[in-house]
């Protein structure tokens, strides 16, 4: 995020620094275990285009054209993504920010490793940081941007302001890291081109592929509880409950007896805060601003597409930056907030509903809605994924959706009904209700 946002900024003729908590993790061994992988789409890829980085990330990403599902009997079923067979793309976090950091530093962005921020003076712009041997190092800064993420610094000082809004709300969900490696010769052991989903009602284990061949593989569960992480302490309980639940998985995944008990048991929040920006001085981004549970892939997208609004922001009003951070505040907070929602949804349709064999038959229904009626009907998912689509109006939608769909499906098999003219005259009616019904809302680019 910072890196992107650094070479944006440093395209437009400013000077550039960034200040990075970690080492350079181009020199040293990144630890294992937290790195759910990212799943870049439209929002994000509009940003890099922006920067003209698209073609860079394209490189290290893997498309994935929907979800391949594993069914608690051993079946599988694959679910398209679009109607258009477009894809998300696979992409590890640690070789993007990698990838970033070097671009950055080619525009001519500086970057200071092991520069841990303290606190800030938010009123004066005054950085304090931390350094290796306990060296302590202040930095006042024209225009500061908050891009360190879901434990923000920044965030936590303009916290302690007069009249700011806080919230820091925790799932009763963790997640744990796991591998599948390739097969001696090198071949994927899995279809490569979908995001594999293990969903079994209270929990689940998902896998996104990686360039060399592995997949990186996420086992969700409740902390505590029957079947969650507080009963998984000794090798036979996990053996069986793998056993049980992802045989299939299990068979692929030769080191994970090690990984279970070396990876770390890693916590899931939502963060909101508000207001996002200090005068013309500073404001956060991405997950500073809108940290967010994983489940819809849109974490970086969104802070992605934060960059892209800064932009035609800046675009609109030049270094006016007292208006530049007040509009990008008033335009993505409700979209912050909007993508948050939208994630806690998915989680309960991915963890639940991808098994139900009514869920897959709706599915296959708004596609073949969006081909019908492509100027009236476009599912959610779509818009979220595939457009610009403000995440807010998305969200708006979904009602309004789940009523259509559930009025579709009460009256029997769609693919048979549809045949009937009868049946197709309702629908046409229905739809043009439905989409009537969403004229007052903004289905405009956010950026």
């Amino acid at each position: 995020m910072g890196s992107l946002l650094a070479i944006i900024l440093k395209k437009r003729g400013h000077d550039v620094t960034i200040y990075e908590r970690r080492p350079d993790m181009r020199k040293n061994t990144i630890s294992a275990g937290k790195s759910i992988n990212l799943a870049v789409s439209e929002r994000a890829w509009k940003a890099l285009e922006i920067a003209g980085l698209k073609e860079e990330i394209l490189s290290i990403g893997i498309p994935m054209y929907g979800r391949y599902l594993h069914q608690p009997d051993g079946s599988t079923a694959f679910q398209q993504y679009s109607k258009n067979r477009e894809a998300i793309y696979s992409v590890s976090r640690g070789e993007l920010n990698k990838k970033l950091m070097t671009l950055a530093e080619q525009y001519g962005v500086n970057i200071q490793f092991d520069h841990k921020c303290t606190h800030v003076n938010v009123q004066e712009n005054v950085l304090h940081f931390q350094l290796p041997n306990h060296l302590e190092k202040s930095v006042k800064a024209d225009l500061l941007f908050g891009a360190d993420g879901a434990f923000s610094a920044l965030r936590d000082s303009m916290m302690h302001m007069d009249r700011v809004s806080y919230s820091a709300n925790y799932i009763d969900y963790g997640y744990k890291e796991l591998c599948i490696p390739p097969l001696a010769n090198g071949e994927m052991q899995m279809e490569k081109n979908a995001l594999h989903i293990w969903p079994r009602g209270n929990y689940m284990l998902i896998a996104l592929p990686n360039t060399d061949g592995t997949f990186t593989c996420t086992l969700f569960l409740p902390f505590e509880g029957p079947n969650s992480f507080e009963t998984l302490t000794t090798q036979e309980a996990v053996d069986a409950f793998f056993d049980k639940n992802f045989a299939d998985a299990k068979a692929m995944m030769p080191t994970m007896m090690e990984d279970f008990f070396t990876n770390p048991t890693s916590s899931l929040a939502i963060f909101r805060i508000f207001p996002w920006h200090y005068a013309d001085k500073s404001a956060l981004i991405g997950d500073a601003a809108h940290g967010i549970v994983p489940f819809y892939g849109q974490g970086m997208n969104a802070g992605f597409e934060d960059c892209s609004v800064l932009v035609s922001l800046m675009d609109q009003y030049g270094e006016d930056w007292a208006t530049v951070l007040k509009q990008y505040e008033i335009k993505r907070k409700p979209n912050g907030d909007a993508v948050g929602d939208l994630a806690m949804i998915n989680f309960v349709e991915m963890r639940d509903k991808v098994a139900d064999a009514a869920f897959l038959e709706r599915k296959k229904i708004e596609k073949e809605l969006g081909k019908r009626y492509p100027e009236k009907f476009v599912s959610v998912y779509e818009m979220v994924s595939f457009s610009h689509i403000p995440y807010n109006t998305a969200l708006r939608c979904m009602q309004a959706q789940d009523e259509l769909l559930q009025k579709i499906q009460k009256e029997g098999n769609f693919f048979e009904l549809i045949n009937n003219n009868d049946f197709e005259r309702s629908l046409h009616q229905w739809v043009g209700a439905y989409h009537q019904g969403l004229q007052q809302l903004d289905f405009g680019n956010e950026a």
